[in-house]
C-alpha cells in the first residue's frame, strides 16, 4: 500500500504537526538516502509503510505526509556507507529513533539485532548486521503541542533565595506510604500533595531532577537483574522517559510530566532538569546503533581524528557528542528552548559540561557552545549549572566558567569535609568558601551565586553514610566493590556502620548538622541531596547509578533521631530565609561599606580578636567565629530600599574537644541569644552579655544572634 508524500519543508526538524498532516525533517550530512518508517503499532513486527524522503536541503532530508495525525509511531532507515574506518556506520538493516522525537512510542528491547555490525564475526564492527530490528527498535511518535498552562510560566526565583533539592523521580516516591499505590515513582507522583507538601514544609524553593530524558539500561547491566537507575545514558534528547509515567500513552506522558511542572510552579517551587549532552547511551565502536550513530556518525559524535573508528571519551562513557559540529549544537539548543518553552522548565544542571566546551582538545571558555548559549533570548534567561569537570585532560574547570554561569563548587564540597574531619590548615579556605568562593569567581565578573555548595548528591555517599562508614561499600554493584571512589572525608567514629552505642549516635547526628548548617548559611547558593533530611542511607554505596530498588528509593518510616534531624533542616532553612546576611547578592568587602560603623564580615579567634596572619596559616587552628553585620548589607530591595538584618555570630569547632570562645562585646542593653548550638538542639534562646564565655563542645557550631 502506498501513501502519498509531498517534499514538505527542512524546518523544524522533527516531526511536526500542522493540523492537516505532519512534515517530517531529519538531518545527514553524509548519507545517500533515508527512508521515514511508519509503524501501526509498537506490537508489530516490521513498519507498516516505508517512505523515501523526497528532498534534501542543506544536509535536511524531509517530506510531508497529509492527513497523518498524532499517535503515529515512526522512525527512519538511513543508507550510507558501512566504513567504520572512515567514521561511517551506516546500516539501513537498521530502523533508528529520530534525534528529535518528542516522545516514545516503543521502548529499548535489548536484542543482538540492535547492534549494526555482528557480535559473533572476528572482525568485530568490521563487518556489518544484516539482520533487521524492525521488531524491537525504539520508535518515536507524533506529538501534539496543545496544553492548558491555565497562565503557568517560569518563576524566576532570584538566585540569592534559590535553594535546590536533588532528587530522583522515581526514588522519590517509590516507597512513599501516603502517595496512590499507582503513582509512585512516576511525574504525577512527584505532583502529588504528599510530595509537594513535604518540599513546600522543608523551605527549598527548586528541584533538580535527575535525567528525565529518555534513556537505555546497558546491556551488560541488565544481565546481572541491574539497570541505569541513575539515567545518565540518554537516547533522546526532547522525549521524558516513559518509564517514570503512570500514564501509558505516549501522548499522555507528555500531559502527565506537564502537569508536574504545573503543580510544582503553583507551589512556589522551580523544575531543573539534570541534562547528559555530552554523550550518548550508544557507547563506543562496540555499542549498539540506535539512533545518532547509524543516522550520521561522523557528524554527530567526536571520532579519532588519526583512527576514526574508534572515539574521543571525556566522559568515561565510551563517546563524546561534538557539540563543536553546527548541527549538533543546534540540536543541543533545540532541545534546551523545546523543554523551556513547551515544557516550562526553569533551569539545567549540565553533566560534565567540559566537554561541551572542547573546542579542539582543551576546554575553552569562550567556545561555540557558550557563544551560542550567551546570545540565545531564551536559554540565557534560565538558570544555568555546570557540572565543571568531565574525565579528560584539564577537565576539572571548577572556577572557569563564564559569566551566566553557576557551577557545582566542588572545591567547597572538599573543603568542608576536610574541615569537619578536623584536617589543619583549613580555617583560610573555610572562610572563603563559607563567603560564596570569590577566588573562584569574583575576578570573572560573577557573583557569589555563581557557587552551587553542596556537600553531598547522587554521586557519592548520603549524608547519613559520610558520617557513617569509613569506606565505600558498593558489592551490590556486582563490580567486587572496585567502582566508586572512597570519598569520606568527614569525621566518623571509627565503628564503621549502624552501631547500638548511644554516644557514638549522638556525635554522628551532631555531625550531620553541622554540615547542615554550614551549607545553608554559607553564601551562595545551597543544594540539598534528596533523602539527606530523612537521614537516607544507601548502606554505604557512594555509587548506586545501578540499585533501582529499596538501597536507593527514599524511606519515609522515620525513628526519633530522623525526625528531629528533619525539624533540624527545616528550622536552618527558615533561619536562611528570614537572614539577609545568609543571601547576600554581592561578595563581602570585610570593610565598613555604608557608614554603618561596623565592617560586613570580621573573623574571630575563640579569645575573641581579629585572627591573625599566622593563625590563618597555622596547621593547627580548627576553630574560628565569623561576624556578620546586618546593617553593613550594601544592597537594595525591589522597592530601592536599604536591605537591613540582624548581626549574627558564627562559631566554628573542629577540634575533638570543646573549646571556649570570647563573645564578642555588646551595647548596653544588647545581648547574644542562642540560636542554635549543633550540639544540643535544645539550647536556643539563652542570651548570654558580651565578653562572656560560650562554651563550644568539640566537632560542634553554634549561631547567635545580637539582640
Amino acid at each position: 500500500m502506498t501513501m502519498q508524500v509531498w517534499p514538505g519543508k527542512s524546518y523544524p526538524l522533527g516531526a511536526h504537526w500542522d493540523g492537516a498532516g505532519v512534515n517530517f525533517a531529519i538531518f545527514s550530512e553524509h548519507a545517500e538516502k533515508i527512508e521515514l518508517c511508519l509503524f501501526d503499532s509498537p506490537e508489530v513486527e516490521k513498519e507498516n509503510y516505508v517512505i523515501d524522503l523526497p528532498e534534501c536541503t542543506n544536509h535536511i532530508w524531509h517530506g510531508y505526509i497529509p492527513g497523518l495525525r498524532p499517535g503515529q509511531l515512526y522512525g527512519y532507515r538511513v543508507h550510507g556507507h558501512y566504513k567504520p574506518q572512515e567514521g561511517h556506520r551506516f546500516n539501513p538493516h537498521k530502523v533508528l529513533l529520530d534525534p528529535y522525537a518528542k516522545a516514545i512510542g516503543r521502548q529499548i528491547t535489548w536484542r543482538e539485532e540492535l547492534f549494526g555490525y555482528d557480535l559473533h564475526n572476528r572482525r568485530k564492527d568490521l563487518a556489518m548486521d544484516k539482520r533487521d530490528n524492525a521488531a524491537w527498535a525504539p520508535l518515536g511518535v507524533v506529538v501534539a503541542p496543545y496544553f492548558d498552562w491555565e497562565g503557568d510560566t517560569l518563576l524566576k526565583t532570584p538566585w540569592h533565595d534559590t535553594i535546590i533539592y536533588e532528587m530522583h523521580v522515581k526514588g522519590m516516591t517509590k516507597l512513599h506510604p501516603y502517595v496512590p499505590e499507582s503513582l509512585r515513582g512516576t511525574y504525577a507522583g512527584l505532583a502529588s500533595e504528599p510530595v509537594i507538601g513535604h518540599l513546600k514544609s522543608l523551605g527549598v524553593t527548586a528541584v533538580e531532577l535527575m535525567p528525565i530524558h529518555f534513556h537505555a539500561n546497558e546491556w551488560h547491566l541488565l544481565d546481572k537483574n541491574l539497570s541505569n537507575y541513575w539515567g545518565y545514558n540518554t537516547v533522546s534528547y526532547f522525549s521524558p522517559d516513559p518509564e517514570y509515567a503512570s500514564a501509558k500513552n505516549p501522548l499522555e506522558v507528555i500531559r502527565e510530566f506537564k502537569h508536574m511542572v504545573k503543580s510544582f510552579h503553583r507551589a512556589g517551587i522551580e523544575v531543573i532538569l539534570d541534562v547528559v549532552y555530552n554523550h550518548t547511551a550508544e557507547g563506543n565502536q562496540l555499542g549498539p546503533t540506535l539512533s545518532f550513530r547509524g543516522i550520521d556518525n561522523k557528524s554527530y559524535y567526536r571520532l579519532v581524528e588519526s583512527n576514526p573508528r574508534h572515539y574521543e571519551d571525556f566522559t568515561g562513557c565510551g563517546n563524546s557528542l561534538s557539540a563543536r559540529h553546527p548541527r549538533v549544537l543546534q540540536l543541543i539548543m533545540d532541545s534546551l528552548r523545546y523543554w523551556i518553552q513547551e515544557m516550562h522548565i526553569d533551569g539545567f544542571r549540565f553533566d560534565l559540561a567540559s566537554t561541551l566546551a572542547r573546542e579542539l582538545f582543551a576546554v575553552d571558555k569562550l567556545g561555540s557552545f557558550f557563544d551560542t548559549i550567551h546570545q540565545d533570548p531564551v536559554i540565557n534567561q534560565v538558570k544555568l549549572i555546570a557540572e565543571p569537570w568531565d574525565l579528560g585532560e584539564g577537565g576539572y574547570q571548577v572556577g572557569n566558567f563564564p559569566v551566566g554561569w553557576a557551577e557545582w563548587n566542588g572545591k567547597y564540597r572538599d573543603c568542608m569535609r576536610s574541615f569537619w574531619k578536623g584536617d589543619g590548615g583549613k580555617v583560610s579556605e573555610l572562610a572563603t568558601r563559607l563567603c560564596g568562593s570569590s577566588d573562584l569567581y569574583e575576578i570573572g565578573g560573577r557573583k557569589p551565586h555563581a557557587s552551587i555548595n553542596f556537600i553531598t548528591s547522587h554521586d557519592g555517599f548520603t549524608l547519613q553514610d559520610l558520617v557513617t562508614y569509613n569506606h565505600k561499600h558498593n558489592e551490590a554493584n556486582l563490580e567486587e566493590n572496585r567502582d566508586g571512589t572512597d570519598d569520606n572525608l568527614s569525621w566518623n567514629s571509627g565503628h564503621e556502620g549502624p552501631v547500638e552505642d548511644v554516644l557514638i549516635v549522638k556525635l554522628r547526628e551532631q555531625q550531620k548538622r553541622n554540615f547542615m548548617v554550614t551549607l545553608l548559611l554559607s553564601q551562595g547558593v545551597p543544594m540539598l541531596l534528596g533523602g539527606d533530611e530523612l537521614s537516607r542511607s544507601q548502606m554505604g554505596n557512594n555509587n548506586a547509578y545501578c540499585q533501582d530498588n529499596e538501597l536507593s528509593w527514599l524511606h519515609w518510616n522515620f525513628n526519633e533521631n530522623q525526625l528531629s534531624f528533619l525539624e533540624f533542616v527545616r528550622k536552618v532553612i527558615q533561619l536562611r530565609k528570614t537572614q539577609p546576611v545568609f543571601r547576600r547578592r554581592n561578595f563581602f568587602e570585610g570593610r565598613d561599606i555604608r557608614g554603618a560603623g561596623v565592617r560586613d564580615v570580621v573573623w574571630l579567634d575563640p579569645a575573641g580578636k581579629e585572627m591573625s596572619d599566622a593563625e590563618w596559616s597555622s596547621p593547627h587552628v580548627r576553630s574560628v567565629g565569623m561576624l556578620l553585620s546586618g546593617k553593613a548589607i550594601d544592597e537594595l530591595d525591589e522597592r530601592g530600599n536599604h536591605i537591613e538584618g540582624d548581626t549574627l555570630l558564627l562559631m566554628m569547632n573542629a577540634y575533638h574537644d570543646k573549646v571556649s570562645f570570647l563573645l564578642p562585646k555588646t551595647a548596653e542593653g544588647q545581648a547574644w541569644e542562642s540560636i542554635l548550638d549543633t550540639a544540643d538542639v535544645q539550647l536556643t534562646g539563652w542570651k548570654m552579655r558580651g565578653e562572656e564565655t560560650y562554651t563550644l563542645h568539640g566537632r560542634s557550631m553554634a549561631v547567635m544572634k545580637l539582640s
